[in-house]
């Protein structure tokens, strides 16, 4: 160190400690606050998880069912889809959504329109088409509407979106109109479970090596926990708490709760948010601000191709964390709402600050590391004895984050795969656990993007496409 500096710092040596600990203890004590949040959290989504209990399904009969599949470039997968909901939901009407498509996904639709009178092409043209999924599927909202017959007991119709590559569990319509979901009349909208039906198949990707194929299909693997264990225990906390969410895939809604959407000044028939990147998340807040009971059903599913890229994986993920940060604007909204109890406001403003907390642990920990390697080369006595003091704390606050995820891996085999030993389901959550670590990556992406007022996104591509075809699906603004 020059002779300047050290002398510099030898004359504020007493300030510079104070400041340094006065940081130091600072990040700790956030540190420590997050994770004990992050383990209330856990806690009850873990608990709700393992007391789950099976309701008894309902009657599909009694409602009208209308399935709505958003399609832009799907000919890989689009007729498929049909035929396997036309098993499942042999009496609902299939509407496709083809926001213009380059490829021959109306082709395709129209061909089985001619074999089947309850297949509907929904057709939408640029400029209106391919500026979000919450537009196309207002599009099917109002032909939906203006389908039904004179006199038609609309609280008896339900809507339900599913994903161009979805297979609804057989079971699904009976579950989704049981007594605890549709099956009462305060229900607005239901979700029901997810699963990645690739997470078994272990064929080798082609084009890959031995060890680009082993990160693939843990990628594959862990969106499947993330799904049956993360998400459902979470979905299940939130059927407690009153702030069940609504994903893009397998949401079902009733059309008398999206008509009351729609009667709110300034939607104009429009009642899912179309400049949204959480379209399917904000509905769901929307419909509780207005209301209306929602709830999550574990007893059916519907499956999924998981992400085989990570380069994709981390596009989608961080859209939806800049859809997350989007959600702070309903911050306000939800704390003053009379239809959110205690424990349901905290849950929302949990979700809404995930990114927001990863953001500034991600510009915290390094500030914290350089505070302590500075001290380490400035007053190397006075940081050892702090970190004696306080590493054990440290220590505890890493632990938080650590095994909470963790255990969700044994919690994933004996559900799905009792089969498997309890040393894999024990690898499950340590991979569980790393894979953790890609929120901090996409909500510092999602940031930054949404500081530079880059809204704007091309489709997730299927993981059989080479080349992504056409513009973004979100307005750019």
């Amino acid at each position: 160190m020059p002779n300047a500096l050290r002398q510099f710092v030898e004359m504020r040596r007493d300030g510079f400690v104070q400041i340094g600990d006065l940081l130091s203890l600072a990040l700790l004590g956030y540190m420590l606050l997050v994770f004990g949040r992050f383990l209330v959290y856990w806690a009850g989504s873990r608990h709700a998880f393992r007391h789950q209990r099976p309701a008894d399904p309902g009657d599909p009969a009694a409602f009208d069912w209308h399935l709505v599949i958003p399609c832009r470039d799907e000919e890989a997968v689009v007729t498929q889809t049909l035929a396997g909901l036309r098993a499942v939901a042999p009496a609902a009407h299939l509407w496709v959504i083809d926001d213009d498509s380059d490829d021959t996904t109306r082709d395709l639709v129209l061909a089985a329109a001619a074999q089947d009178g309850r297949v509907h092409l929904v057709q939408r043209r640029r400029p209106h088409a391919r500026i979000g999924k919450g537009a196309a599927l207002n599009a099917a909202y109002r032909e939906i509407s203006a389908a039904l017959p004179p006199g038609t007991d609309r609280s008896r119709v339900v809507l339900g979106v599913v994903d161009a590559d979805g297979q609804l569990d057989p079971g699904t319509l009976a579950q989704v109109c049981n007594d605890r979901a549709m099956g009462r009349p305060d229900t607005g909208a239901v979700q029901i479970g997810v699963r990645m039906r690739n997470a078994e198949d272990a064929r080798p990707l082609p084009g890959r090596g031995r060890a680009a194929n082993a990160l693939a299909r843990a990628l594959v693997r862990m969106q499947d926990v993330e799904f049956r264990a993360n998400n459902a225990g979470m979905q299940l906390l939130r059927r407690r708490t009153g702030s069940v969410g609504l994903g893009g895939n397998g949401q079902f809604v009733r059309l008398t709760a999206l008509d009351a959407l729609t009667a709110e000044e300034g939607r104009d028939g429009r009642p899912w948010p179309e400049r949204a990147l959480l379209e399917d998340y904000e509905s769901g807040l929307d419909l509780r601000l207005a209301g209306w009971r929602l709830t999550h059903v574990t007893d059916t599913h519907v499956s999924q191709e998981a992400l085989v890229s990570w380069r994709r994986f981390l596009t989608q993920r961080t859209r939806w964390a800049q859809g997350n940060l989007q959600c702070l604007r309903y911050t306000g909204r939800v704390l003053r709402s009379p239809h959110y109890r205690t424990a349901g406001k905290a849950e929302v403003l949990y979700t809404f600050l995930q990114p927001v907390v990863c953001v500034l642990l991600v510009v915290l920990t390094p500030l914290s590391l350089a505070i302590t390697g500075a001290g380490l080369v400035l007053f190397p006595e006075e940081t050892a004895d702090f970190q004696l003091r306080f590493g054990p704390w440290m220590a505890l606050a890493f632990v938080l984050a650590t095994l909470p995820m963790v255990c969700w891996g044994p919690a994933y085999r004996r559900l799905v795969h009792p089969d498997r030993s309890r040393l894999t389901g024990l690898l499950w959550g340590v991979l569980v656990w790393l894979y953790a670590y890609h929120l901090f990556v996409v909500a510092t992406r999602a940031a930054v993007r949404l500081l530079l007022g880059r809204n704007g996104w091309a489709k997730t591509r299927r993981n059989a496409e080479k080349v992504a075809l056409g513009a973004p699906t979100a307005l750019e603004s």
